[in-house]
């Protein structure tokens, strides 16, 4: 181990996100060096592609429900528990940013864009004495050293060099959107019992649709419902080239994932018209049963993306007899062969896994090394839960290294 001759004690983040920013604040605060460094040229890049448009923080559903949003939700609402949307708005405010809850329970900066609290919150630290290093990759850890590569603003190699730390703080995202620097190599640097498998999470599915489909693509299904095994969802979906994608189905992609993995394809179970009974809706269908089937369903209240769904999903055969058509209505059975591509995830899943750091976030095999964040194997769906709990754990392993340097 490479010992420090420093009296000041200092960490290393490594990663200019959520978790890292937070656990930046937290440490500096208790008067320690603090070192973020980040493989791109700027902090909070995901943050900010997140806010484009509209940065929604968290949710201010109650908490005893919103702790139940994550998987496993037994060990993320102990962070969650300690930094809830409340206390998010709170620290949002003492950086002078506003916020506000929308119609669906959203939080977002009044602002709405995250360059305004991302610039805020950046003044702080520096304020605070955080030292930020850009354009350094990480390229190892051991013990309480780091090993580093520094590059120009091309990417190309200037320098390599390791630097002892009192502390290491592990935040480097998870494997989605590599291009902003959640690349997930940082895998290497684990043994393979530490680590689960890395998986697209709030991401689309996908379908191979028929020529028929292609005059819908981009256009929603409005107020349905899906039920996915036990679990339903009410919303909108956009009907894409390569499947379906939303926040409803961002939010059932646990149930389908387990789904998946179970029987090997996706069966979506789709209402159509949930406002509407299936009697209301056979009724309706008889009065015009004379019509053209598009005029029949029209009438029923469908509008053109709904009746092209149902007439891609069902038989031919079926299309005459209206009490098929009417259950169709109600319960319209879509199946999907998979997930979209890890880097069109809006998160992933999978990661180090729990158990092989302690209730503080501190890895087992290096006590010098705490990890936050994505990286992390967990899981939750869009709606500010993602962020809420990347800021929460930031902020728990902030005050654990503190604690740790303090004692050691």
């Amino acid at each position: 181990m490479t010992q420090k001759n420093n009296s000041v004690p200092t960490v290393a983040i490594i990663g200019a996100g959520a978790s890292g920013l937070m656990a930046a604040e937290v440490l500096s605060a208790r008067g320690v060096e603090v070192h973020v460094f980040e493989q791109m040229p700027t902090a909070g890049r995901k943050i900010l592609m997140a806010g484009k448009t509209g940065l929604n923080i968290s949710h201010n559903e109650p908490l005893d429900d919103f702790v139940t949003r994550y998987t496993p939700s037994d060990v993320m609402a102990k962070f969650v528990r300690e930094f809830h949307a409340e206390d998010i708005r709170a620290w949002m405010n003492g950086l002078g940013i506003d916020s506000y809850v929308g119609s669906s329970g959203r939080i977002f900066p009044v602002q709405m864009k995250a360059s305004d609290l991302l610039r805020a919150w950046l003044s702080r630290l520096r304020e605070q004495g955080v030292q930020f290093h850009y354009l350094h990759a990480c390229v190892g850890v051991q013990d309480n050293l780091v090993a580093f590569i520094k590059k120009d603003k091309h990417g190309d190699e200037l320098e390599r060099f390791e630097r002892p730390f009192d502390a290491i703080v592990l935040a480097c995202g998870g494997g989605s959107y590599a291009r902003l620097g959640s690349d997930g190599a940082w895998r290497a640097w684990f043994g393979d019992d530490e680590l689960t498998p890395l998986y697209a999470s709030n991401v689309g599915v996908v379908r191979s649709w028929s020529p028929f489909m292609n005059d819908v693509f981009g256009q929603a299904l409005k107020r349905i419902t899906i039920t996915v095994g036990d679990e339903s969802a009410h919303g909108d979906v956009v009907i894409s080239h390569y499947g379906m994608e939303s926040g409803l189905i961002y939010k059932l992609n646990r149930a389908m994932r387990a789904i998946l993995n179970e029987s090997g394809r996706i069966r979506l179970q789709i209402d159509l018209m949930p406002d509407k009974s299936i009697d209301d809706i056979t009724k309706t269908l008889n009065k015009s049963k004379k019509q053209s089937l598009n005029n029949i369903l029209r009438k029923v209240g469908l509008d053109a993306t709904k009746i092209a769904l149902l007439r891609e999903c069902t038989n031919k055969t079926d299309w005459s007899d209206l009490s098929k058509m009417a259950a169709f209505v109600k319960n319209l059975p879509v199946d999907f062969d998979g997930f979209r591509p890890m880097d069109e995830a809006i998160s992933t899943g999978g990661g180090v896994r729990l158990s092989a750091v302690n209730d503080q976030l501190q890895s087992r095999r290096n006590p010098h090394l705490f990890i936050a964040g994505e990286m992390l194997d967990w899981d939750a769906p869009t709606g500010g839960y993602l962020l809420t709990a990347c800021l929460a754990m930031g902020r728990a392993v902030g005050q654990n290294v503190a604690n740790f340097i303090q004692s050691s």
